[in-house]
């Protein structure tokens, strides 16, 4: 995820004004992030009548990535505008009424979305669309546009791409929603998979090294240990190795990715790679897989390249990463 979805400030500065003044509500631009109290995360408020809250009225303040907000304290129609988060609710098995085009067509959790009646809100969701889902809780990322506009239909909770590992986002995101015995369950079953499969691959693997290469309309992309596409698996849990200028530039760099020209390639390339098109670009991806550098790469020679699904892999939301641990413990094992 490299860029902001700044759209929301674009369809939202208008017409949720003009919306909730039709609806006789107040058009105020009060943020989320303004919360002044010292609450503790977690604990209950006695708000009965702010928008957003259960039917019982209950509120907590929830300490998000842009400050404290006031949130209902079991929240039943979530609209996330992020879609990598959205694969954490369905593990979390909390109402999402609302996601972005991307999170419906991510192959991990799209079945478990639409047996859900979410609503696929598009890539540019416009103001009529969120509000007509009536949410009482609404995800987005940090900086985006159209914040305060987007707090007048229900409390928005901001997460900062990156800013936290997947367990502890699924921890947060367990608190946020009533729900971190599940998220603790969760981890604890992850784990034990991870402790039953690493053995196994690492007797495979041994000392070879491990890339991951999106070709790109400019180069390709290197992705680390914090990025998606298996590097949270890869690099995180089975801690294989990168070569070294992919550790230095795309992990220990804290970045998680970095980019690259096709002439300095080889450097990067690790004993097996994991690749796909870069899903942010329509360039055709034939002009790194045809280039003599890449095919004389020794894991193309010898047959190590393990395509990823560019719709679905870029994710590492705790379904998506149970999707790609299979399909990259069944690579790894097929290395000779």
């Amino acid at each position: 995820m490299f860029k902001q979805r700044n759209w929301i400030g674009l369809l939202l500065a208008m017409g949720v004004v003009l919306i909730l003044s039709a609806c006789g509500q107040s058009a105020t631009t009060s943020s989320t992030t303004g919360a002044s109290n010292n609450t503790a995360v977690g604990s209950e408020t006695t708000s009965g009548s702010a928008s957003g809250t259960t039917d019982e009225g209950e509120t907590m303040t929830f300490q998000s990535d842009a400050g404290e907000v006031q949130v209902p304290k079991n929240p039943q129609r979530i609209v996330d505008l992020t879609a990598f988060s959205t694969g954490y609710f369905v593990a979390l098995d909390a109402p999402v009424v609302g996601a972005l085009s991307g999170a419906m067509n991510n192959k991990y959790i799209k079945d478990q979305l639409i047996s859900e009646g979410t609503t696929d809100l598009g890539e540019k969701p416009t103001a009529e669309k969120i509000v007509s889902l009536k949410p009482d809780l609404i995800i987005a990322y940090t900086g985006t546009e159209g914040i305060d506009n987007l707090s007048q239909i229900a409390p928005v909770v901001q997460i900062k791409y990156g800013e936290r590992n997947y367990k502890d986002l699924m921890l947060e995101l367990g608190k946020l929603t009533n729900r971190e015995e599940a998220a603790k369950a969760w981890i604890t079953k992850w784990e034990t998979q991870i402790n039953d499969l690493k053995p196994k691959v690492e007797a495979v693997v041994g000392n070879r090294t491990v890339s991951i290469l999106n070709p790109y309309s400019k180069g390709l992309f290197v992705f680390g240990h914090n990025f998606g596409r298996g590097g949270e698996i890869i690099y995180g849990e089975f801690g294989l190795k990168a070569p070294t200028k992919a550790q230095t530039e795309a992990i220990d760099s804290g970045t998680g990715w970095a980019s690259i020209s096709m002439e300095v390639l080889p450097e990067y390339a690790g004993d097996i790679i994991f690749t796909s098109p870069w899903s942010g670009d329509k360039s055709d991806p034939s002009i790194v897989y045809d280039n003599v550098l890449w095919t004389n790469l020794p894991a193309v020679k010898a047959g190590h390249v393990f395509q990823l699904d560019p719709t679905s892999d870029t994710y590492n939301d705790p379904i998506s990463l149970e999707g790609q641990l299979k399909f990259i413990t069944d690579s790894l094992l097929s290395v000779k």
